[in-house]
């Protein structure tokens, strides 16, 4: 991958997580719009759309760093468990969704029933097994594992931060740009790889054909 293309890639990841946290406040947060919009604030009005924006921004930047971390530790897997790894990464990913059930609705003393943990935990492991199919599918069969361990438990891990904190609004605003960002790296990162792959193919197999028209105009003479 050329310097510029990374670039252009982190670019954009960057830029879909501040969408992803605009377009959830609306939903979370719209009574703090409702307050401003009923009087019309303008100045008000653009400052929450930009605070909002900042946030998603934020959260983009630990989805990037989950990412790359991700890719050290996906490797680091295979040269120490070898075979074995899709078989931890499976039970690593049963482990992350049974603490995702357990531990918030323990801190909760039963005030907020288990099924929507349940609920919760189960919308996550859907959604990362539908990016996982894609991702299998525009690969190979073997990418499965590790992308569905990538969009459970590495979504998980940096998801903590809002979770920790009381109510369920960050917890939204978290969530939204961690997913959308995750989902564009995991899915868009070896399309430009295969581009780049392609274009040193081609350029290795260019010299080789001139040779080859060399060699024939030899012969004839």
């Amino acid at each position: 991958m050329t310097s510029r293309k990374l670039v252009n890639f982190l670019f954009k990841t960057f830029i879909i997580g501040g969408v992803a946290g605009l377009l959830i406040s609306f939903f979370v947060k719209y009574e703090d719009y409702a307050t401003y919009l009923n009087p019309f604030d303008f100045m008000e009005v653009v400052g929450l759309v930009l605070f909002f924006i900042g946030l998603g921004l934020t959260f983009s930047v630990v989805s990037m760093t989950g990412f790359f971390a991700y890719l050290f530790i996906h490797r680091m897997g295979l040269n120490l468990f070898k075979s074995f790894w899709p078989t931890v990464q499976v039970l690593l990913i049963a482990f992350v969704i049974f603490d995702l059930i357990y531990f918030p609705y323990q801190a909760t003393a039963g005030e907020v029933s288990v099924f929507w943990y349940i609920l919760m935990a189960a919308a996550l492991l859907g959604f990362g097994w539908i990016v996982a199919k894609r991702k299998a599918k525009e690969t190979n069969k073997h990418a499965f594992i590790p992308a569905l361990f990538f969009m459970v438990v590495i979504t998980t891990v940096e998801w903590v931060p809002g979770l920790q904190v009381e109510g369920t609004d960050y917890a939204w605003l978290m969530i939204a740009p961690l997913l959308a960002c995750n989902t564009y790296q995991l899915l868009t990162l070896h399309r430009i790889t295969k581009t780049d792959e392609k274009k040193q193919s081609n350029a290795k197999s260019q010299p080789v054909k001139k040779a080859s028209h060399k060699q024939s105009g030899a012969s004839k003479v």
